[in-house]
C-alpha cells in the first residue's frame, strides 16, 4: 500500500520578466504578430540582461505566457494577432505590489 505524504507548498514570488516585457509591449494601442511581439519582448530582455535559456526556449516560454494572459482575458486574439486589452496592466509585477 502506497502512502501519501501532505506537502506543503512554498512558493516565492519572483517578478516574472517575460511577462512583464510582453505586458509592457502590449500596452500600446497596437496589434502585433506574434513574431513582432516576440522580438520586441526580446530585445527590451536583453537590456534588462534578463535573458537565459537561449531564444528559441524563450520563445516558447513568451508563448505560453501570451496564450495566458488570452485565457485570462487580458489580451484579445484576433487570428494570429494580439492586441492587449485596457486590464492587460494587471498581469505586470508592478501592479501586484501597488494592490498589496
Amino acid at each position: 500500500m502506497a502512502t501519501t505524504t501532505k506537502r506543503t507548498r512554498f512558493s516565492r514570488r519572483l517578478p516574472d520578466h517575460v511577462t512583464d516585457e510582453l505586458v509592457s509591449v502590449l500596452m500600446e494601442d497596437k496589434i502585433f504578430p506574434f513574431n513582432d511581439l516576440f522580438e520586441r519582448t526580446f530585445e527590451k530582455l536583453k537590456i534588462r540582461n534578463a535573458v537565459s535559456g537561449g531564444e528559441e526556449m524563450l520563445r516558447l516560454r513568451a508563448y505560453e505566457k501570451l496564450q495566458n494572459l488570452v485565457t485570462r482575458g487580458l489580451v484579445e486574439k484576433i487570428g494570429k494577432e494580439y492586441k492587449g486589452n485596457k486590464r492587460v496592466r494587471e498581469a505586470h509585477s508592478d501592479f501586484a505590489v501597488v494592490e498589496e
